[in-house]
């Protein structure tokens, strides 16, 4: 049986990753490393606890001690790094938690690695490392890192470490880095599900500056299946841009959610732009698609109806996210929670 440590297990990617490994690869003894922070929600994979081939810690990954636990206890082969704070809006207002979580625990979880008897370690990076995007050009993975938030720089340290993990140590790292996600059970403050959200409770969907922003939209199983091909098929070393082509503005997908719901788009609400907004994210993921075989299986199409349908039929899980945290958060930056503006991407 194959041992996969999973970081961030109970997050919005990490959950649909460790769900997908139970359910695809019978041989998967996964434990789920999170630190149950606000957006880490333990009923994500609550249907997994039954599974006697799962196992959960509660651990912060910047802590070396309960990382060194982890691994010396459950001695994983391959590791998928998805435990990160990632909201860009948090990152401008204090960067602290994102150079703890992402940086040092990204160190620390590498420092155990190679210790251990890690064969593969998957960094899940962002496409917000490449910065904004001119069109209608697409980033390779040869691109320079230039990033414009905390956060992004934040992502960009830590796939700098994991290389240098590899050069130095020679951990069989391989970095991902995906283009805007999306799905049922991601927290509300990003952009689709707190337009959802907000448009079910009847309140305004804020939008960032004129709206124009644009981004490639990829469903969160798509995602999780590139990130599965890249453990078990990447080269070592390797980085693999994982993105949609299906490029759209930010106003145009709130028009669209809208639609859908068959509700007027005066509920769009513009707002003032943030500060360092990228304006454009475009990945080239042909070395995906070449080298692993993997494209997207889900069209905005498809993927729209179906998230809207799982926020619509889960009220409590909505209530019980915003309830840990998210109405403080608004209130701090907003000054209304009702009326906050969305991540904009």
């Amino acid at each position: 049986m194959r041992r996969w440590l999973v970081t961030g297990g109970c997050g919005f990617i990490g959950s649909h990753f460790v769900r997908l490994l139970l359910r695809e690869r019978p041989e998967a003894a996964v434990l789920n490393l999170d630190a149950l922070t606000y957006a880490g929600r333990p009923e994500n994979v609550a249907d997994c606890a039954g599974d006697a081939r799962y196992r959960f810690v509660r651990a912060d990954i910047a802590e070396h001690a309960a990382v060194a636990s982890a691994f010396a206890e459950f001695q994983p082969e391959v590791v998928v790094h998805f435990a990160a704070e990632s909201h860009v809006d948090r990152s401008i207002l204090n960067a602290d938690a994102f150079l703890r979580a992402n940086v040092l625990g990204t160190q620390v979880l590498l420092e155990a690695a190679r210790r251990g008897v890690v064969g593969r370690f998957v960094q899940v990076s962002s496409d917000e490392v490449y910065g904004s995007i001119a069109a209608p050009g697409r980033a390779s993975e040869e691109a320079a890192l230039a990033p414009n938030s905390p956060y992004a720089a934040s992502k960009a340290a830590a796939d700098l470490l994991a290389r240098a993990a590899m050069q130095t140590y020679g951990l069989a790292v391989v970095i991902t880095r995906g283009s805007n996600t999306y799905g049922p059970n991601q927290y509300p403050e990003k952009l689709i599900p707190l337009a959802i959200t907000n448009a079910l409770a009847g309140q305004a969907i804020p939008l960032y500056g004129d709206g124009g922003q644009a981004r490639s939209w990829l469903h969160v199983e798509d995602h999780c299946r590139g990130v599965l091909a890249a453990a078990e098929r990447g080269t070592p070393g390797g980085i693999y841009n994982l993105g949609s082509e299906e490029e759209t503005t930010n106003r145009a997908l709130l028009g669209e959610l809208l639609k859908l719901m068959g509700l007027p788009r005066e509920l769009i609400q513009r707002v003032a732009d943030r500060p360092g907004h990228d304006r454009r994210y475009a990945l080239d993921s042909g070395r995906a698609r070449r080298e692993l075989g993997w494209q997207p299986r889900w069209s905005l199409a498809e993927g729209l109806p179906q998230t809207l349908e799982w926020y619509g039929t889960h009220a409590d899980w909505v209530a019980a996210a915003r309830a840990q945290d998210f109405d403080a958060y608004y209130r701090r930056q907003y000054g209304s929670a009702s009326s906050a503006p969305t991540a904009g991407g």
